[in-house]
């Protein structure tokens, strides 16, 4: 007998529609509840939850609705002597927030403001014999850090500042037989994994290295009944997956390959039609994250409410327009 399939039923209450206003005011009051217990418990990660918030916010054209300047004087304050930043004050610094700080700069046209001669020292500084990177100070190596490496230098135009062919090496070295990328070579292929390595080729001009059609497969296979994308075999739905599996299927031409209407149902019911935002699921807890790969892939599917995203950077493309950043990405 068959194992049964691990999903989600959708309710013929959720909602069906796109709830952006509440979402803007769910995301704008969020980090003026500096008392609540969720805000405090997530200091670990406030650079990225930040990032979070305002990417969702410019997607919805809101990004007015937070002070600039509060938001500029915590990324300063968060910058480290050696260039790295924390996710908050008091915090060590590492790439993945290095990485959030500049998108959020970015997002402001404001990277004029930081020293940003001192972060490509930082990231350069990461960068392990093999190309590999580690995530800061005490060494962890994943395929992630590499992305985030090229991403925040190609977001500062100095990707020229590290060993790029070296990275690729160890960046393809983590691919697997079955066309994903796994965190470390021989490590298990996982959607969030493959989002950062395909994004990485996309940035360095490496896609041709990629088994489109095999990993295509492997990414649509990752939709289950209900609509909602998974991160690897026999696991539930997350809405986050609409990001990392779309913005994968993207960059290699493959996005047609997923059912649309039944994804985008199960996005939209994964909003809370009472205090705004995305959860994991339908009927769970909401919070930034989920709100704007909620948004973000809602973008990528074609909705015309939010503004066009960019699938390497997770940012409006606009702003990368502005940037002058081009990456080559695939078509059939």
């Amino acid at each position: 007998m068959a194992t049964p399939m691990k999903d989600v039923v959708i309710s013929e209450k959720a909602p069906t529609t796109l709830l952006l206003q509440k979402h803007a005011d769910f995301i704008a009051a969020y980090g003026t509840k500096k008392d609540d217990y969720e805000y405090c418990m997530t200091e670990y990660l406030r650079m990225s939850g930040i990032y979070w918030g305002l990417t969702a916010l410019s997607l919805m054209g809101k990004l007015d609705k937070v002070d600039k300047q509060e938001v500029l004087d915590f990324v300063k304050k968060c910058q480290h002597e050696n260039g790295g930043f924390a996710a908050s004050l008091g915090h060590d610094p590492h790439l993945l927030y290095t990485l959030s700080a500049i998108q959020i700069l970015s997002l402001y046209d404001a990277v004029d403001c930081i020293n940003s001669d001192k972060v490509v020292e930082y990231i350069k500084g990461l960068q392990q014999e093999d190309g590999s990177f580690v995530g800061d100070k005490w060494g962890e190596v994943d395929s992630k850090f590499s992305f985030c490496a090229v991403a925040t230098l190609i977001l500062l135009g100095k990707l020229d500042a590290i060993d790029v062919e070296k990275t690729a090496e160890f960046v393809l070295s983590c691919m697997n037989f079955d066309g994903g990328f796994g965190s470390r070579p021989d490590s298990e292929s996982h959607s969030g994994q493959i989002y950062c390595c395909v994004g990485f080729l996309a940035i360095t001009g490496r896609l041709h290295h990629v088994n489109v059609d095999m990993l295509g497969w492997w990414l649509c296979e990752r939709q289950l009944p209900s609509g909602g994308l998974n991160g690897r075999p026999e696991k539930l739905p997350d809405v986050c997956y609409s990001w990392w599996v779309l913005s994968s299927l993207k960059i290699i031409g493959r996005l047609h390959w997923i059912d649309k209407d039944k994804l985008v149902q199960f996005i939209l019911a994964c909003q809370d039609d009472e205090t705004g935002g995305f959860a994991d699921r339908p009927g769970d807890m909401v919070d930034p994250f989920h709100t704007l790969f909620g948004l973000a892939g809602l973008s990528l599917l074609g909705d015309n409410s939010v503004k066009l995203v960019n699938p390497v950077f997770c940012m409006p493309q606009e702003t990368i327009d502005k940037l002058n950043i081009r990456v080559h990405l695939l078509t059939l």
